[in-house]
This record gives C-alpha cells, structure tokens and sequence, in this order.
C-alpha cells in the first residue's frame, strides 16, 4: 500500500527543517519522504539524501578492501555526500579535473588526492601539484608523461600510474574504448615512467556496473603479465572501480564476492612486499544514499509525463535503459491499486525525453501524485542539464530507508 500525503504525517515535520539544508550546505534531517513532500507539496524535482548511507556504505566499504579506497568524486561531489563519505572512513579520493581537486583540498585539507584522469590539462597539472599537494597522476601515453614532468619541473616526489587498457568485458557500462595502453605499450610506458617517478603503480577499469567478480581476475592476470614483462619494482596496484549496485534488473553478487575475487587475482601475482592496494568505487558508496521525488504531470494509458528525464538526473534511464526502484505517494487517500508497468515522459518538448522501464507502480496513479525513484545517488543529479529551462529542484535530507526494489507485480507497493 502506498501512502498518502495526509494531515497525519504533520506532527512528525519540524517547521525549521523545511529548507533540508542549512546556510551552509549541512543536512537537517526531516524524518522522511513523505514528510518532505508533505512539506513541500513539490511541483519541481526534489532530491531526497540520506548522508547516513553514505557513511554506512563507506565504511562497510572501506573495512571490506585490504587497502586504499578513493572515493570517485565525479560519481557524486555533493559537499554533504562527500562530508558523510569522510566520516564513514574515506580519506583517499580519486579526482578527475581541477576542479574536483579544488573541491576535496577545501574541504579535507589533510585527504590525500589521486589525478586519475589520463589526459589532464597543463594548467591543471601545474596547479594541483604546486597549489594542492597532489603527488599522485594516472597516465596512458608517453606524451602525457611528458606534460607531467614539464608542469611539474621534473619533480622527483611523483607517483606515476600507467593505466592499462583491457579488452571489451560484460560491465554494463564498457570503458575499454576511451582510456588505457594496451600490453606491450604499457610495459614500455612503465620503464619510461622509472627514472621519473618516487613510485611506479598499474592501474586498469573493468567497466561499470561489472556485476561478474571473475572479471577483476582475470584484470589481473593481465597485470600480471604486464608487470613481469616491465621488469619494474610496482609499488601501487589500482584495482579501479565499477563494483556494481542493485537495480530492478540487476542483483550483484554481495561485495564479499568481489572482494575474494580481487584477493584471489592478487595471490597469484609476484608482487613485491609492500606494494600497496588501491580501488576506486564510485556508485557502489553512494548510489543508495539519494532518491529522487518527482510529480506525474499527464497520464495517457501506461505513459507518465513527469517533471524531471533524462535531460535531468534520469540521464541513464534513457539510451542506457537503466531501471530504477520506484514508489507511489498519492496526492490524497492511499493506493489500492495493483502493480503495472509504465515508461515515462520527462518535461521537456523533446520526444527523446523518455524512459521506457517498465517502471512498475499501482495502476492507479494519476495526475498530481508523487513517485519517488531511488538509487539515484549515483551521477544522476550531476549529468543534470538546463534544457528547456527545466533546471530547478529542491534538495532536502531524509532519516528513513532509501527503496532499491520494485514492489513484484500483482501486489500494492
């Protein structure tokens, strides 16, 4: 049964959390969604976080990896997501422009920043290195190296990464087209990196949303020859990211599996006493610590028109067909109806502005009713554009239970 919003709900709304985020930028805590839509009666897109997941999941994270995790900050640089993600024991963090690096330096003076982007801008080499303190730069080509010796005066304190390129795998994001050398070229990349470099490191991507742990083995069966062929001391092996979260369609194996995966890869490799262990997740911190509430607008049939797409934060349920947890808040009384299947029309005029799901709600959901979508803690706020104008949301903090399945067909959600 889904819940209405009613007077009932009131008692438990204090009037001074009503904004959800104090002047300057911390989370106040209403004790739900149904109190923020109570409050709100929102006709604009409202994001729902949760800081108290992030620091859940970042710690269970952080206890799981037999190493450094850095935190992705393009996945999600909401100041109060990346507070919540420190103090559940996230002190490395993995930036991927100049900006990001400002970002994290403003906020955690003591963290420890990593440039994993292969191809940075001079500027942006300079400035992190000489203003930030950042040491550690990924690379793919030698003349990405040579940008980094000559922004950075030939410093002698560099810990150089050589990101490996891995063939096309089963993530449901592919990564292996953009970034990474390939065998051969990047064992040569790492003996040019030698007489540069305080530390020499390997790094490789699986993929997003990987959801098979055998393919970070065989990841490192690769490394492994890499690294031998190199003959080099490696002193940093990252095992990237791309540790999956669930979605209606996509049940992982739990993060235990892919953690026995990753310690089974590194057993058989001869790697040096003392090289150390990095990973990079991103979606699998904070993917359950934000929802997203939207209003149904129109409804034609088993079409919703609602006021946020894929021009917004439902980016990834467009041409990538993402599907996401959803649940029904009536405008007045409670659902009684039974679970269908529905696609969605964001707001704007452009007809390629659909989510086509199914998205499985009651089938009496009509104009005026609140749906609130989870799992959206991950890049969908940040991919947000201003298309059309529609750029506007509220942002609130809640305290209860982020939902991360659908309700199964045939039952009240």
């Amino acid at each position: 049964m889904s819940g209405g919003v009613t007077p009932m709900n009131i008692a438990r709304c204090r009037p001074h959390d009503q904004a959800g985020f104090r002047r300057d930028g911390a989370p106040l805590s209403l004790p739900s969604v149904n109190a923020a839509v109570l409050a709100h009666r929102p006709e604009i897109p409202m994001v729902c976080l949760r800081p108290a997941m992030a620091t859940a999941e970042a710690a269970r994270f952080v206890e799981a990896f037999p190493g450094s995790v850095l935190y992705a900050v393009k996945c999600n640089p909401d100041e109060a997501v990346l507070r919540a993600l420190a103090a559940g024991g996230i002190s490395h963090f993995d930036a991927a422009s100049i900006t990001e690096v400002r970002l994290v330096r403003r906020l955690f003076p003591q963290a420890r920043i990593h440039f994993m982007h292969p191809v940075k801008a001079r500027s942006a080499i300079r400035e992190s290195y000489r203003e930030h303190g950042v040491r550690d730069f990924v690379l793919d080509s030698t003349d990405e190296l040579a940008k980094i010796v000559d922004e950075t005066a030939g410093a002698k304190d560099l810990c150089l990464i050589v990101r490996l390129g891995l063939a096309k795998g089963g993530a449901r994001l592919d990564l292996s087209g953009k970034f990474g050398a390939f065998a051969d070229d990047a064992a040569a990349l790492l003996r040019s990196c030698a007489p540069h470099a305080a530390k020499l490191g390997l790094s490789f991507h699986v993929g997003s949303q990987c959801c098979d742990p055998s393919a970070w083995e065989r990841a490192l069966q690769q490394a492994d020859a890499v690294i031998r062929d190199a003959g080099i001391r490696l002193d940093v092996l990252d095992v990237g990211g791309g540790f999956p979260v669930p979605y209606p369609d996509m049940q992982p194996p739990p993060l235990d599996a892919f953690m026995t995966a990753i310690a089974h890869g590194v057993a058989r490799m001869a790697l040096p006493e003392g090289c150390v262990l990095w990973c990079e997740p991103g979606r699998a911190l904070v993917a359950a610590c934000q929802s997203l509430v939207v209003q149904v607008q129109a409804r034609r049939g088993d079409l919703l028109y609602i006021n946020d797409g894929v021009y917004g934060t439902l980016s990834d349920a467009g041409v990538l067909g993402f599907r996401y947890p959803c649940r029904l808040i009536k405008a007045a009384g409670f659902s009684t109806g039974r679970i269908g299947d529905f696609s969605f029309y964001g707001p704007t005029c452009d007809s390629l502005d659909r989510m086509q799901g199914p998205f499985l709600l009651p089938d009496d959901v009509t104009e005026g009713d609140w749906i609130e979508i989870g799992q959206l803690g991950a890049y969908g706020t940040y991919l947000r554009t201003g298309f059309n104008g529609f750029e506007d949301v509220i942002r609130v903090a809640v305290e209860d239970f982020t939902i991360r399945r659908f309700a199964p067909r045939g039952k009240a959600a």
